[in-house]
């Protein structure tokens, strides 16, 4: 069993002492691609716009939940005051109001989710083009992400390049 390991030992030791000449040559890179992404002027736009586009609905749902406060302060300071139909209706709007705050608090969340995952998918889809583009310009062969790597000498960081990059190639609208 021995002699049969010798062989395939030496073969391993003479690849590793072969391998380092073969990838000494190429030139690695690092990216913080999260915020590579969200550092785009594009992205902060778009983040932006969607804000600006769920304010009215946010102030809406600020408001329901205002009125269910409201209702439910109106409950405890009438305890013992109102006539059991009356808390029954009281609890019952309380009840009302509570669900539908839940579906709007739901729905908003839901939709501002979805729009705000298709602008990172855009951006994100774009970056990984600009860096491929970027690539070529500075003669890198391998970009790799920043949260994947332990240790990394910062002239190695190409994110701030990559973002100014892609400022250039989509420049926000």
């Amino acid at each position: 069993m021995r002699f049969f390991l010798l062989p395939a030992f030496a073969t391993c030791i003479l690849g590793m002492l072969s391998a380092p000449s073969a990838t000494a040559q190429s030139r690695t890179g690092v990216v913080n691609f999260q915020r590579a992404v969200l550092d785009t002027a594009e992205f902060k736009k778009a983040y932006a716009d969607l804000e600006t586009k769920y304010k009215p609905r946010q102030e809406a749902l600020a408001k329901a939940e205002q009125e269910l406060q409201d209702i439910d302060t109106q409950l405890r300071a009438s305890q013992g005051q109102l006539s059991s139909a009356g808390t029954a209706e009281l609890q019952a709007k309380g009840q009302r109001k509570q669900v539908e705050v839940k579906r709007m608090s739901d729905d908003i969340q839901e939709e501002f989710t979805k729009d705000r995952d298709a602008a990172l998918q855009l951006t994100s889809t774009r970056m990984g083009e600009v860096l491929k583009k970027l690539a070529d310009d500075v003669q890198v062969d391998l970009f790799v992400d920043a949260g994947s790597t332990p240790f990394y000498r910062p002239a190695m960081d190409f994110t701030d390049k990559a973002v100014a990059a892609y400022n250039l190639a989509h420049p926000a609208k």
